[in-house]
């Protein structure tokens, strides 16, 4: 499989200049076409309000959103007017609570979502709620991009995280292309469990399938030795010099993962390198 249709959902084309710049580049690597989604968002809770005031204000805040998907697609078109990819835009208005269906019609239909992370200063909740909704609603993988967005380079020296879960390996075939186009992918195992299926060879089948995709895989074994997995994930990273990180998106419920915290979400709070998920 081939990524051809490739989407960005944008809420405010300013704060997302390195994300589109990023789908873009992504299009045109892969001779994909680029959905690139403007959203307006009513982030008003309805019945919060003193009686009376609900019509008014729910008015007020749908106009305003309805301008911002009006603005952030006029910004759009000027950012892609001069691009040579093939690209087309859609502006649209949703309420917070109504976001997850929206974004699901759109992201269904692609082959890879790219979007900001959904976490960290100056994020809003909807952010959050655009990846997830990707991700679970859409069914759709999705490449999350630090701040910096997507670097001069990416897939060139691919971290695998494998811990045997379904979401893992859900992760690793949604990301062949990748993986395929990759100098080296290494599949990070961290504290294998000593009677787990792999115990003998953790990652061994994994590198031996990607192996015959003709993917170069080499296998590291890991201690967890700080406090976290996304922490040795993050360093090691750093030590091999990783331009992308692969790995299952929430392995646990959502609401676990939000109230307890869990390697999904420590990940996207403090990766410095893309993230590419799937569930």
């Amino acid at each position: 499989m081939a990524y051809k249709s490739v989407l960005t959902i944008v809420t405010d084309a300013k704060a997302a200049a390195a994300q589109l710049n990023a789908a873009v580049d992504i299009a045109r690597r892969e001779d994909a076409h680029l959905d690139i989604f403007c959203l307006g968002i009513d982030r008003t809770q309805t019945g919060y309000y003193y009686a009376g005031a609900t019509a008014f204000i729910h008015q007020e805040t749908i106009e305003r959103a309805q301008r911002d998907a009006e603005a952030a697609e006029l910004a759009v078109r000027e950012r892609m007017a001069a691009e040579d990819i093939r690209w087309s835009t859609e502006a649209a208005v949703a309420q917070l609570g109504g976001l997850a269906g929206l974004v699901a019609l759109r992201a269904r239909f692609a082959d890879l979502c790219v979007q900001k992370k959904p976490y960290g200063d100056g994020q809003t909740q909807d952010a959050e709620a655009i990846v997830e909704a990707a991700l679970f609603e859409g069914g759709v993988p999705v490449l999350v991009l630090p701040e910096t967005g997507l670097g001069a380079r990416v897939g060139t020296r691919v971290i695998l995280a494998w811990n045997q879960s379904t979401e893992a390996l859900n992760a690793a075939r949604a990301a062949m292309p990748l993986l395929k186009a990759a100098d080296l992918v290494n599949i990070v195992v961290i504290d294998p469990p000593a009677h787990g299926a792999e115990r003998s060879d953790p990652g061994g089948p994994l590198s031996q399938w990607l192996a015959r995709h003709g993917v170069k895989a080499e296998v590291s074994v890991l201690a967890k030795t700080m406090p976290r997995v996304s922490d040795v994930l993050c360093r090691h990273a750093r030590d091999v010099d990783a331009d992308l990180l692969v790995m299952g998106a929430y392995g646990h419920s959502r609401f676990r993962e939000a109230i307890l915290g869990g390697a999904t979400r420590n990940m996207l709070e403090r990766t410095d390198v893309p993230v590419f998920m799937a569930h």
